[in-house]
């Protein structure tokens, strides 16, 4: 299933503090089911890794993958134990394909969605977290669903959609932008390798951008205070918005967008958080990123700031300027 089940980002294994070691570090049953779902590890990384794709703001049309709460839905019934759903979602994870595929219709409209080496851990986190807590659904999903389970397929769409703040608005732009970058990204990687990936960036991410920005009309820029390319540099008032949003990650707060209106326009800004698959080309030189693709990046990025990162960790912010 494109299915892009817990998709984007992916691979090495994570260097981190022994502070963030100790959010991600592996716990039994026991030690989860004392959690709160805003303690659960797995909150954050199904947040952080499956929203890409499975976002549960985005709407029915602009969907390129299920809602996570789809995916509980079909994957968990009432004779489901945890152990089973965690053992089906690690097997899915590693080898996906339409033949284990349990979302007939979501294949049908996403595809098969691509391979995509996650650690087991972070796998296990996630499927811990879904099992046991409540997770957000659209607005739209119950009737859809339920619409689904009596045979009646989509239906009509009920009702006019509301007119969205601008936080919603920065919010689904960003993750849209967001999703279609990690979409092509993924899929360069699964096919060609990162080496390849590394050059896609280079010349389609700039342009990809300005796309969506044509797309939601509006102005849609990723800046970082470390860039790779110089063209992404943060403003000065930028700059301070990413320290801010620094501070919040690193104190383990949930970073909440920062809306400023000025007139007759709205600035949006959002924290962009590196995770695994980043540290593929933003983590340690010779120990994420690998020594061929150092090289590639000292060609193509001759001034590139952005690397040395962990996980967890502001890589920049969506700076998104709305009517």
């Amino acid at each position: 299933m494109r299915v892009i089940i817990l998709i984007f980002i992916v691979s090495t294994v994570i260097s981190c503090s022994n502070s963030k070691k100790d959010v991600y570090t592996a716990k039994t049953d026991l030690d989860y089911d004392s959690l709160s779902s805003t303690e659960h590890p797995g909150k954050k990384l199904l947040e952080q890794n499956c929203y890409v794709c499975h976002n549960p703001t985005t709407n029915e049309k602009d969907r390129i993958a299920p809602p996570m709460i789809a995916i509980k839905k079909h994957y968990i019934t009432s004779t489901t134990t945890k152990s089973e759903f965690k053992n089906t979602l690690q097997k899915w994870i590693k080898n996906p394909n339409e033949k284990d595929a349990k979302m007939f219709g979501a294949v049908r409209r996403f595809g098969v969605m691509p391979k995509t080496p996650y650690p087991e851990e972070t796998i296990e986190q996630i499927a811990d977290y879904i099992f046991d807590h409540d997770i957000e659904q659209p607005a739209w999903f119950e009737d859809h669903y339920n619409k689904e389970r009596r045979g009646m397929g989509k239906g009509k769409r009920m009702g006019m959609q509301k007119r969205l703040t601008f936080e919603e608005r920065g919010l689904k732009y960003a993750l849209a932008t967001k999703a279609e970058l990690g979409k092509k990204l993924i899929g360069t990687i699964q096919k060609k390798g990162t080496l390849e990936a590394l050059e896609f960036c280079n010349i389609n991410a700039y342009q990809l951008t300005d796309s969506m920005s044509i797309v939601f009309k509006a102005n849609i820029r990723r800046v970082s205070d470390k860039p790779r390319n110089p063209k992404n540099i943060a403003s000065a008032k930028e700059y301070q918005y990413i320290q801010e949003f620094k501070t919040k990650i690193a104190n383990n707060e949930e970073p909440q967008p920062i809306v400023v209106n000025t007139g007759n326009l709205a600035n949006f800004y959002y924290p962009i958080v590196t995770n695994d698959l980043c540290l593929q080309c933003h983590g340690q030189p010779k120990k994420e990123i690998q020594p061929k693709l150092l090289e590639s990046l000292k060609t193509l990025y001759p001034d590139d700031k952005a690397i040395g990162y962990g996980i967890d960790e502001v890589r920049g912010i969506w700076s998104i300027t709305l009517n």
